[in-house]
């Protein structure tokens, strides 16, 4: 493998795994990042169902289960969206752990291959 500087640097067995698997913590990481957006957008959504509610006179509301909407009391309704926020909120919270995980991880791998290549591997994305 050819450096900047000239020099020849031997890419090893290990050497070739952590790049795989500094890859693989990449692709895992944008895909949290796309899960966290949509379940922060599910939880603001909740959010906004559960205000509406709110201002609802009628005892008695339309509630989509499934594919189908229902007519339920307002209180039950009212206990459902909050299971839902808090399931959600759960999820969330797992998946930004996760994302912790991955990213000191990534910043593991980047030390240790930094170390060895220096300039000749690039682990920024542009």
């Amino acid at each position: 493998m050819q450096q900047g500087g000239g020099s020849e640097t031997e890419v090893t067995w290990e050497d070739q795994q952590n790049i795989n698997k500094f890859g693989r913590l990449n692709n895992r990481f944008h895909e949290l990042e796309d899960e966290i957006k949509i379940a922060k957008e599910t939880n603001e959504n909740l959010e906004d169902a559960s205000n509406e509610l709110i201002l609802a006179d009628e005892e008695v509301v339309r509630f989509q289960i499934g594919e189908v909407f229902a007519h339920v009391p307002k209180e039950e309704v009212e206990t459902r969206i909050e299971q839902m926020k808090e399931v959600t909120s759960k999820n969330l919270e797992k998946l930004e752990e996760e994302k912790d995980s991955v990213l000191a991880q990534m910043a593991e791998l980047k030390k240790i291959l930094y170390g060895k290549f220096g300039d000749s591997i690039n682990l920024e994305e542009d």
